[in-house]
């Protein structure tokens, strides 16, 4: 980059990234009296010469005098170009102002892999995220909502997590949208590990965003403080399932902190994992059913969600592709995932997520690689095809 910060100030974001863990305010509070060189120089120092700090005890100083010296920020920045990537400074022209909200932990920098400008993508984006081990009602909903607002123009954002971010992520990918990843590793770094291809996928035609250096793997509490930065890009989060103790819910609270709207998807009465939604929409989280009345909340003025006509059932929130892959499938007899493609004129990858997203409504059955119609679930237009 030619704009933004310095040569000089990039290697010290850089390196101090592996320094300090995500969202300490302390560090924050020292960067922002000092700036990003002279912090590094101060943490650097050899032990026993160092001014200590403000509000920094022998220990703590130690730690961040022992990884300010192992910090080698030329290999990290040649690294994520490789990947074709970029490290991200705040005052360069691609970072999102809304992330200064955060105050003293606002991020030192983000690695970013994918195309895509952040901040103009940050401007218009919601995030959605929720249990790991959510339902199928959840799955659906949470890709649901993903696929429509990527449809409408709209960036999700999400943390890759199993469950609810991993189905929206999807809902956005196969709805041909923008999707942002929010890592609690390096970019390079694949966690869960069974994430690989979504991950990749995500790089590919969305962002893959972290505050940590290529090659740092996840801690329980960086996965707690990433919540902030998912909290602080969009303009509103909906959780759509989450216990008590889920961390979705400090991703909410987040919002709700720095004045973004906080929404919540309902569940049933009896399901553990809507307990923590439910909470959340007592304390004043705007209930939302699906897309539309997300866009009302969050969209611009005139952005309004359509008037009601009646209960929404599953059948109708079938978005058009998986109407066309209901109707690909034939009245007897089971096809294979790729047959549904070519049948219903889409990509393999799009054709098995919105057969995964008809399974999980009981419309479609799946007998190892291949799908069949459920019981009940032919449609007009298969039927009068009277398709073997």
């Amino acid at each position: 980059m030619t704009a933004g910060a310095g040569e000089e100030e990039r290697r010290a974001r850089a390196a101090l990234t592996g320094v300090v863990e995500p969202g300490d305010e302390r560090a924050g509070g020292w960067l922002r009296r000092y700036g990003p060189v002279e912090l590094l120089t101060r943490l650097a120092v050899p032990a026993g010469t160092e001014d200590r700090l403000p509000g920094a005890g022998e220990r703590r100083m130690r730690g961040y005098r022992t990884r300010a010296v192992a910090a080698r920020p030329e290999r990290d920045l040649e690294r994520v170009a490789q990947l074709g990537g970029r490290f991200v400074c705040p005052g360069d022209p691609e970072w999102p102002g809304q992330l200064d909200d955060l105050g003293d932990a606002r991020p030192v920098g983000l690695w970013v892999r994918g195309r895509a400008d952040l901040r103009i993508w940050a401007l218009r984006s919601v995030a959605v995220v929720g249990a790991r081990a959510c339902t199928p009602y959840g799955a659906y909903v949470s890709g649901r909502l993903a696929s429509g607002l990527a449809e409408r123009g709209w960036v999700v954002v999400s943390g890759a997590a199993y469950g609810i971010d991993a189905a929206a992520h999807r809902g956005a990918l196969s709805a041909g949208g923008a999707t942002v990843a929010v890592l609690a590793c390096g970019v390079d770094t694949v966690y869960p590990r069974g994430h690989a291809e979504l991950v990749r996928r995500v790089s590919e035609q969305g962002l893959v965003v972290a505050e940590l250096p290529p090659g740092s793997h996840p801690t329980r509490s960086r996965f707690v403080l990433r919540n902030r930065v998912i909290a602080a890009l969009s303009r509103g989060t909906v959780v759509v399932e989450a216990e008590y103790r889920s961390g979705s819910l400090a991703t909410a609270r987040a919002a709700d902190r720095l004045g973004r709207f906080t929404m919540g998807v309902p569940g049933p009465v009896t399901s553990g994992l809507s307990s923590g939604v439910h909470e959340l929409l007592r304390n004043g989280a705007v209930l939302v059913t699906d897309t539309d009345e997300v866009v009302e909340l969050v969209g611009d003025i005139g952005e309004l969600a359509p008037a009601r006509r009646g209960p929404v059932l599953p059948r109708d929130l079938l978005a058009p592709g998986c109407a066309r892959v209901l109707e690909a499938l034939p009245v007897r007899g089971a096809l294979d995932g790729r047959e549904v493609a070519d049948r219903a004129g889409s990509t393999p990858d799009e054709a098995l997520a919105r057969l995964y997203e008809l399974h999980s409504l009981g419309f479609v059955e799946r007998q190892g690689d291949r799908w069949q119609l459920a019981a009940g679930a032919t449609t007009g237009s298969n039927a009068r095809r009277g398709d073997a």
